[in-house]
């Protein structure tokens, strides 16, 4: 999970972010209908896209939580359907380091995710980094609990011990959440306002309009190359490219 700075701003629960640490605007609706899949990469593709990722990750949870959703991948044509996509799955490959992280990797940090300005923490309960989008603080999990119908302030746990709920937070927060920039992923991508723009909603903050040599600058190029090995493998032309 990374480390940006709190700001604390009085607000409340509805209007809270999502895996950034600080608390604004849900933009978008919960969709929560199961419909018909829009583009969805094969399970074949899936395994040849992260053929190291731990079992918890499966793509029958990524479907599930597909459904959920159904403007995910489903709002424009074959082309922008399948950028959005590969841009989801290459974030996720960049955050989750290729679905082999479940937890936040930094274990002398499990215990720092607590700020009860706005949300109340549950006694005993941490809430460090979880899932494909590496869910975290408490505000973040009642939220993203609220928006998806679970107890996640209270059992936090469940977003690593159940994939479907785990890969629901990451569509959760791809879909509604703007995080450090003024829109997020999914209107981002519907707009076609690139693939930089949700970089900005997710990492926005520690990789847009950096130096060359600074480390965000070049954890943004990282995802960039994933989108590019993602769109070739989906044969789709990428589209604006352009870093944030």
């Amino acid at each position: 999970m990374r480390k940006i700075a709190y700001l604390a701003i009085l607000l409340t629960l509805t209007g809270l972010n999502a895996c950034k640490t600080h608390p604004q605007e849900n933009l978008a609706p919960s969709a929560l209908k199961p419909s018909s899949l829009g583009f969805m990469i094969s399970e074949a593709q899936f395994e040849q896209l992260f053929p190291n990722r731990i079992p918890f990750y499966t793509y029958a949870g990524l479907i599930e939580a597909i459904r959920a959703y159904p403007e995910f991948g489903n709002f424009g044509s074959n082309t922008e359907n399948k950028q959005e996509v590969a841009a989801f799955l290459a974030n996720i490959m960049h955050e989750s380091h290729e679905l082999k992280a479940i937890t936040e990797v930094d274990t002398t940090a499990h215990d720092k995710y607590c700020n009860e300005t706005a949300v109340p923490c549950a006694k005993g309960k941490q809430y460090y980094g979880r899932g494909p989008i590496q869910l975290s603080w408490n505000f973040n999990y009642a939220l993203a609990g609220k928006a998806l119908g679970l107890d996640l302030l209270n059992d936090p746990d469940m977003v690593a011990r159940v994939p479907a709920v785990a890969w629901k937070t990451a569509l959760w927060y791809w879909m509604e959440i703007k995080g450090s920039g003024p829109l997020p992923s999914h209107v981002a991508m519907k707009r076609n306002l690139g693939f930089g723009e949700t970089v900005r909603s997710i990492n926005g903050d520690l990789e847009c309009s950096k130096p060359s040599d600074n480390i965000g600058y070049k954890q943004q190029q990282m995802r960039i190359q994933n989108y590019l090995k993602i769109t070739r493998m989906l044969d789709v032309e990428p589209g604006n490219v352009r870093a944030c």
